[in-house]
């Protein structure tokens, strides 16, 4: 019996946990696709060769593997300066697990389980694990007793859900124990101090909630679940000495830098600490998925529709506000002072994508897709070992210095974003296929492999040939194991920036839009059976096994400008190709990109160098730098030469520029 029970509680990790398929559209597991294109294979693999080695050094080096050690010993000094540095070893942990299912490595297998075993003996005996406590460090911002400040600063819950997160990865990649074990054993833990008639708090910072989910996926174990939603029923209880609006309010003053100003349900703005408040919306479609909660959905929806209309940049990042790392007022959304931390890119992701499982709607793969390439991308060197906490648009020479967070860093005092970028690489192939019934849905075009079944009697396999994001031609190829062919729909989703929808909301727009035409064959012919409805195009059929969809998808340079109400965007437009947003980087234009000046419209020549920045498409036009004198303003004639916005600051520090003014002193650019 103790054997079922084993089995059934792995079967439920394995297909539940990552495949996400108590989601009404399920996407399909990241180690059940694999990628075999030019672009993204090789970046998840310096992640698993270079970022992941070089991020358990860095643990190591900077004492926060040793915080475990004192734990265990019950003494010692916390040896950084945040009592949550435990959740990066826990982030890395999850990275590495996610690694070691998409290629085994005895080595890195071994060093994990002697990690395991020294987190094992930091835990307390009765399940609590918080290292900064259990060594005795008198942290001013944990308190003198458990849990104490968990509303604000302790982090003993955040940390705990990013260790739920690494337990149940760990178990799903090797199907041993040791790791969930001690996930078990503090969940029961918490459930003796957290639920109705006991302690109640809204953590202040959010990822427990997730965290449970996956407990209660990987062991079957409802309480987890329970316990998940206890928490997210707790914001707004707390009493604040503000409330939201009041004169000289602060976000800290009335709750909203943690979403505890209102009730969840009650939410209706993206408001606060960007990283924790769309790690709260993920955890809240999680939830509402498993329990049907309309009231979670309804809020989450809302939300959404005020994120994605007022306080996105372009790249997809979020939080334009550096002093609380988070969103700021509708429409302010500044360049050069823009924060849209890598962490809060990483959410933006877990959070679209858990919308599009919700509701099967293309828009939010469109959100994933450009937060991907733009928002999150840049936060990783090429190297794989320099990392940006922050994501401006703009670095800017003033008074001989240059501007914002400009420089690449080998790691961080906080250093959640690295870490967090250890474990989001190696998950990427689980973001391009689900299905519903059998309907299938292609969302992402990278090169890839899958197979899944429709039925028991249907197993289908997918080929995916693609040159994205250079390049718009995808090739499908069919694999059907039913000697009558499979009947199924294929949905290939259209991206936003092929048909003319730039962005999902009018937050952004396009001067001038492309017609995508026909531009779908099925073994070598052209067809009128691909149906274009809600940013899919449809085919739905009797598939034969060989048989060849291909897509030409238009990939045409465009401008982009911004909804006037952006006041730090007017006459200012960006340039994107296919996915890619690009900028102008200091090494390519004498030095400088404060000067640069384009026209309202501009005829762009592109150029793949294989050479440059591990390979890129650049882009070059017909532009002008302004040179501004004592007594007047004058313009040069020059090739503006443009380079993917992820790839920036790999050559050294300079200015760099996004938005490009079309005016001079109101003066309007002429061809």
């Amino acid at each position: 019996m103790k054997k079922i029970a084993l089995i059934f509680a792995f079967t439920v990790s394995c297909v539940g946990l990552y495949a996400q398929n108590f989601y009404p559209y399920q996407a399909i597991s990241f180690n059940k696709v694999h990628l075999n294109d030019n672009f993204w294979l090789p970046k998840i693999e310096i992640n698993r060769t270079e970022t992941i080695p070089w991020a358990f050094y860095q643990s190591k080096i900077t004492g926060r593997i040793k915080n475990f050690e004192q734990a265990a010993a019950g003494e010692g000094q916390l040896c950084g300066i945040y009592p949550f540095d435990d959740s990066d070893v826990y982030k890395i942990i999850e990275g590495a697990s996610y690694s070691l299912q998409v290629k085994y490595d005895p080595v890195l297998d071994k060093y994990v389980d002697s990690l395991i075993s020294v987190i094992a003996a930091a835990q307390e005996p009765d399940g609590y694990l918080f290292t900064a406590r259990t060594m005795g460090d008198k942290h001013e911002w944990i308190g003198t007793e458990r849990y104490q400040n968990e509303h604000l600063l302790s982090h003993e819950l955040y940390n705990m859900g990013h260790f739920y997160e690494a337990a149940c990865a760990h178990y799903l990649a090797t199907g041993k124990k040791n790791m969930l074990n001690i996930g078990i054993k503090n969940a029961n833990h918490l459930l003796t101090v957290f639920g109705p008639g006991k302690k109640s708090v809204a953590p202040g910072h959010q990822v427990i909630e997730i965290g449970l989910v996956k407990m209660y996926l990987a062991t079957g174990e409802k309480k987890y679940l329970d316990l998940s939603q206890f928490f997210i029923e707790c914001r707004g209880q707390r009493k604040y000495d503000k409330k939201p609006g009041d004169k000289d309010a602060s976000v800290w003053d009335t709750g909203e830098y943690w979403q505890d100003h209102v009730p969840a349900i009650q939410q209706t703005e993206a408001i606060g600490h960007a990283v924790r408040a769309t790690y709260l919306y993920s955890g809240m479609a999680d939830v509402a998925a498993l329990t049907q909660n309309q009231a979670y959905i309804n809020a989450i929806h809302k939300i959404w529709d005020n994120a994605a209309g007022k306080k996105t940049y372009i790249t997809g990042g979020i939080g334009s506000a550096g002093g609380w790392e988070g969103f700021g007022p509708a429409y302010q959304l500044p360049n050069e002072s823009a924060y849209c931390e890598t962490c809060a890119g990483i959410g933006n992701v877990f959070w679209n994508h858990r919308m599009f499982m919700l509701t099967g709607e293309a828009k939010y793969m469109d959100m994933v897709e450009r937060t991907l390439y733009n928002g999150i991308l840049g936060g990783i060197g090429l190297d794989g070992k320099t990392f940006y906490y922050a994501n401006p648009m703009e670095y800017t020479l003033k008074d001989g210095k240059l501007s914002g967070e400009n420089k690449r860093s080998p790691w961080f005092k906080c250093s959640c974003c690295p870490s967090n970028i250890c474990r989001f690489m190696p998950s990427i192939p689980g973001y391009i296929y689900a299905k519903k019934d059998k309907d299938l849905y292609v969302n992402l075009y990278i090169g890839s492999e899958t197979s899944f079944e429709i039925d028991t009697k249907n197993k289908i396999s997918l080929k995916q040939t693609s040159n994205m994001p250079w390049e718009g031609t995808v090739n499908v190829e069919i694999g059907t194991y039913n000697k009558k062919g499979s009947s199924f729909a294929l949905k290939l989703r259209v991206p936003g920036w092929a048909n003319g929808n730039i962005f999902p909301t009018d937050l952004y727009g396009l001067h001038e839009i492309q017609e995508m035409g026909n531009i779908i064959k099925i073994n070598g012919e052209s067809t009128d059976l691909a149906k274009y409805k809600d940013g899919y195009f449809t085919i739905d059929r009797i598939w034969k096994n060989g048989d060849k969809v291909e897509i030409d998808f238009p990939m045409e340079t465009q401008q982009v400008y911004s909804n006037p109400n952006i006041t730090s965007n007017q006459n200012l437009i960006a340039v994107q190709n296919g996915p890619i947003m690009y900028c102008a980087e200091f090494v390519d234009n004498e030095g400088k990109t404060s000067n640069i000046l384009l026209n309202q419209r501009n005829i762009f020549s592109k150029k793949f160098e294989p050479n440059l920045l591990n390979g890129v498409l650049t882009l070059s036009t017909n532009g002008k730098v302004v040179n501004f004198n004592e007594n007047d303003i004058s313009t040069l004639n020059m090739t503006i030469k443009l380079i993917p916005y992820y790839a920036r600051s790999n050559r050294g520090s300079g200015e760099m520029k996004l938005w490009f003014p079309t005016k001079i002193t109101g003066i309007e650019m002429k061809h």
